[in-house]
């Protein structure tokens, strides 16, 4: 960092440069661009009419949950995010990151949404497609990297109340004061609500129920220089989430405690040094459709998950960003779960097991002008360890030890950027990847009645292959436009395959391959502006000589589009409309129930009425659009109806 001068005085090479915290990692290495990637800044995560942050994040077309349902009437372990259509199950395709931290629960790989508030962050930068850096192994559709705001974004106290039409409320608060050359940032938020009716009027029951939910999130971090060029970021974090689901008696609950630090320093050897630990539960009851009486209590699931990682980038020359390191990631945990005939214990279950990553990765930026290439490669020591399911049903009983399995996989990236005329630029690579199969996946059966589905401990990872080719164009100020053709192929993925009437198990297939292209552009003209992104994939399941061949996977839309006009006409003012459409997608593997397309519109409105006091209102699929989020044989449920919100905000500066 160079040295302050005055005027009239010269200064010695001695003095100490100023002290300057971001909060943040280390900055994107200048090939980052050579991938599809999509920044979503704080203004646009903000304006999402739910306050939650899957629809803040569906404002990059082709994202998308397990089903449609949003984090207040989904079951949290359907929570499984994905990019490209390379969905199948619910699990997470796409690695999100908390500030440098993997996110996904450590037994479901399903993401915590209600926990990540949109108001807490800074940023959102969306990469489709294979990763083979930092914790690359899991980021076989993307990688989403979220970033906490700090004092800069947040002032020093922001805080909103808000009700909505049903009487459900949403509170929230942030204090983010400065102290010395740091800050720290506590916040919190609270929601509950008697909810909206998922069943259909014309399917309901005594026993159906609104799906009522209360969560709360709670978050300190604290940024501290230890030096002028050494920063140290540390955050811990607690979350509860209860939901009701279709039926009354059908309790869900997740939870968490997560604490991570984080050592960052920008001088010549610039590092990264990341250490991390999870502790997150669960708990379901199912209830039966016909005898509206509990069939399954997954009473308990601990999980532990524990990782870090060091990065490394010496000083290689101008010309170059060598980027080298290492992670480790562990996952334990298991599931405790009583079985229930006609209302009355019948059986009991537990199963689980350890996974365990450690990655080594190198990655080099090599600029020439107005061309940057870059290569980089990753190899991963996966195993999976102690696995067992101990089982009582019937008076029988079963205990297994599934044998422990290890071994090596090699994954890669390599692209390139061209800068042409006129704010043009060209880009192409191409890339490799690696999913270990989750515990849930490995061990935990389950059912959505009427459709059991079956763990299977012999899964084998995920790997992927795919290639783009896209051009950026930036023309003026306040213009950009981007165009991506793809072509990914997930090889042994992992499908909830139908193997007799309402019985289902997680199987391998031969791939899951998707093409297609995605659009994404932005206009900035005073004080309007309008963001939009389109997404059309072509997915398919490739399973020669089985009835999945050819068909598309389960719940993957073929287009998906998002756009947003916004009218910010002075400080502190807003109106914004977004308009989403999902295509039509499969409920299940053999694409026998339909879910219908769906278009919503949504609004923000925020006006400032007396010094540091907002009215805030928001508007949730004004039109009413009926959304299917599930069909199962024409067992129907719903997604949020026309949902209208009023409330005050406060903002000190």
């Amino acid at each position: 960092m160079p040295s302050l001068a005055w005027a009239d005085e010269a200064v010695p090479s001695s003095v100490t440069p100023p002290i300057v915290v971001t909060g943040r990692g280390l900055a994107d290495a200048p090939a980052a661009v050579a991938y599809d990637v999509q920044d979503l800044a704080r203004e646009r995560l903000l304006l999402a009419a739910s306050g939650r942050i899957e629809d803040a994040l569906s404002a990059a077309a082709g994202f998308q949950q397990f089903r449609r349902s949003d984090s207040r009437s989904s079951n949290p372990s359907a929570q499984g995010i994905t990019l490209r259509a390379l969905g199948g199950n619910a699990t997470s395709r796409t690695l999100l990151l908390l500030d440098g931290v993997p996110m996904a629960d450590p037994f479901f790989g399903y993401i915590p949404l209600s926990a990540l508030a949109p108001e807490r962050l800074a940023a959102a930068r969306v990469t489709r497609g294979g990763g083979s850096g930092a914790f690359g192994a899991g980021a076989v559709a993307g990688t989403i990297d979220l970033t906490s705001a700090g004092p800069d974004q947040l002032g020093l106290l922001r805080a909103s109340a808000l009700v909505d039409d049903r009487g459900e409320s949403e509170l929230s608060a942030t204090l983010a004061p400065r102290l010395g050359a740091g800050y720290v940032v506590a916040s919190g938020r609270w929601d509950r609500g008697q909810g909206f009716w998922t069943t259909p009027e014309d399917q309901r029951v005594p026993a159906s129920v609104r799906a009522r939910y209360e969560s709360w999130s709670t978050s300190l971090r604290a940024v501290a220089p230890l030096t002028h060029d050494i920063e140290l970021q540390a955050r811990v974090a607690a979350f509860n989430d209860a939901r009701t689901l279709r039926f009354a008696g059908a309790d869900t609950a997740a939870n968490g405690q997560d604490a991570s630090v984080r050592l960052v320093g920008r001088g010549a050897w610039q590092f990264d040094v990341l250490g991390y630990v999870q502790s997150r539960g669960f708990n379901n009851v199912v209830i039966s459709a016909k005898s509206f009486l509990p069939t399954l209590d997954q009473r308990a699931t601990p999980s532990t998950g524990a990782g870090g990682k060091i990065e490394l980038r010496p000083p290689v020359g101008t010309a170059h960003v060598l980027r080298l390191g290492a992670d480790w990631r562990f996952a334990e945990g298991h599931t405790e779960e009583d079985v229930y005939t006609q209302g009355q214990i019948s059986g009991h279950r537990r199963a689980g097991g350890t996974n365990r990553d450690l990655g080594l990765f190198l990655e080099d930026d090599w600029t020439l002008g107005p061309v940057v290439l870059t290569a980089g490669a990753r190899a991963d020591r996966w195993s999976v360890r102690n696995g067992a399911l101990d089982q009582v049903l019937g008076g029988n009983r079963t205990s297994i030890a599934y044998p422990d399995r290890a071994g090596w996989d090699g994954s890669f990236r390599g692209g390139v950027v061209v800068k042409l005329v006129g704010g043009l630029a060209a880009r192409g690579s191409a890339y490799t990847g690696l999913r270990q199969p989750t515990l849930n996946e490995l061990y935990r059966s389950f059912t959505v009645f009427p459709i059991v589905t079956k763990a299977n401990a012999a899964l084998e990872n995920e790997q992927l292959r795919g290639f783009e080719a896209g051009l950026d164009w930036r023309p003026a100020r306040g213009l950009s436009f981007s165009a991506t053709a793809f072509d990914n192929r997930v090889r042994h993925a992992i499908a909830n395959v139908t193997i007799a009437p309402n019985l289902r198990q997680r199987q391998n297939v031969d791939a899951i391959h998707a093409r297609g292209l995605e659009l994404g552009g932005e206009v900035k003209a005073g004080n309007l502006s309008f963001s939009g992104s389109f997404a059309y994939t072509d997915a398919k399941v490739e399973a020669p000589g089985t009835a999945l061949d050819g068909k598309r996977p389960a719940q993957t839309p073929k287009y998906a589009a998002s756009a947003t006009a916004a009218w910010r006409p002075f400080s502190d003012a807003t109106f914004a409309l977004t308009v989403r459409h999902t295509g039509a997608q499969f409920e299940d593997d053999l694409e026998t129930d339909v879910l219908p397309p769906a278009t919503t519109l949504d609004a923000y409105v925020q006006v400032p009425v007396a010094g540091p006091f907002s009215l805030v209102l928001r508007g949730e699929n004004l039109t009413d659009e009926t959304v299917v989020t599930r069909n199962s044989g024409g067992s129907i449920d719903l997604g949020t109806p026309r949902t209208l919100w009023a409330g005050i905000r406060v903002a000190i500066r």
